[in-house]
């Protein structure tokens, strides 16, 4: 079957990038059933033939209006698809959307017509968000690790940067590759426009986000990098489980060896 994707390196690399990462992510365990979501802004790398292919669904609501979305193009994780189909089989178990002008509806363009994720308006958001206010951020991961996830099951945890300076203390790669630390948004309705305004006003000041007994969301420049994030964040927290398993609290860094760190590499907290 002819794919979108065929004669198209870079925009085939973005997609392949997005199901490497979907398998890490169910070898992991993070991705249980159909758990977790993907969603990339290709615009960058839609040619004028992709840009005159038909719609292949009828016209979609997003539920939300986003003035910055005007003509742009997103590969995002089907509903109801499974992590472990999409790293086999990405363009059956995903789907290429184009935002309609009205920038309140979209329709699929390729390959399959494969209803996008039901957290879709919450990324859109987010990613309108990042045109609106200039960020380089084109894609944004959500998914259930399971160690940070059972911190948030813990009070103390959700309090404002306690999770960040301990997980940033337990190994110094933690802090280095992901300096912007841990954003804390109180249990709130999966998919709901309410996570979606909470998540927009973590990320002014994080680039990962937990939500409260339920997952993560990352954005970065790419889908590999937003993973990297939530990788070293998760690896710390096994530290910390790992430790508290053989029976004592870990010292972690010094605050005085987290800011000479920070100096040193020149982190941004």
């Amino acid at each position: 079957m002819k794919s979108v994707l065929d004669n198209r390196p870079a925009l085939a690399t973005e997609v392949y990038k997005v199901a490497e990462i979907a398998g890490y992510l169910w070898e992991k365990g993070w991705a249980e059933r159909n758990g977790g979501n993907i969603t990339v802004n290709i615009t960058e790398h839609i040619d004028d033939e992709i840009k005159a292919l038909p719609a292949i669904s009828e016209i979609k609501s997003i539920g939300v209006t986003l003035p910055h979305l005007k003509g742009c193009y997103f590969y995002c994780k089907g509903t109801n698809k499974r992590m472990r189909d999409l790293a086999r089989w990405p363009m059956q178990n995903g789907s290429i959307i184009r935002i309609l002008d009205d920038c309140a509806s979209y329709v699929i363009i390729a390959d399959e017509p494969v209803m996008p994720t039901s957290e879709l308006p919450s990324h859109l958001s987010v990613h309108n968000w990042f045109i609106e206010t200039g960020k380089p951020y084109k894609a944004s991961v959500h998914t259930h690790p399971i160690e940070l996830v059972a911190m948030t099951h813990c009070k103390r945890f959700l309090e404002k940067d306690v999770a960040t300076n301990l997980l940033w203390s337990m190994i110094p790669e933690t802090k280095a590759f992901c300096p912007r630390g841990l954003g804390i948004i109180p249990y709130t309705l999966p998919g709901s426009n309410e996570l979606a305004e909470a998540t927009i006003r973590e990320l002014d000041d994080y680039d990962v986000v937990m939500w409260e007994k339920h997952g993560v969301f990352a954005v970065d420049t790419d889908v590999m990098a937003a993973f990297d994030q939530i990788d070293v964040l998760n690896k710390s927290a096994l530290i910390y489980i790992a430790s508290k398993n053989m029976g004592f609290e870990p010292d972690g860094m010094s605050q005085e060896q987290m800011r000479e760190m920070s100096k040193a590499f020149n982190l941004p907290k």
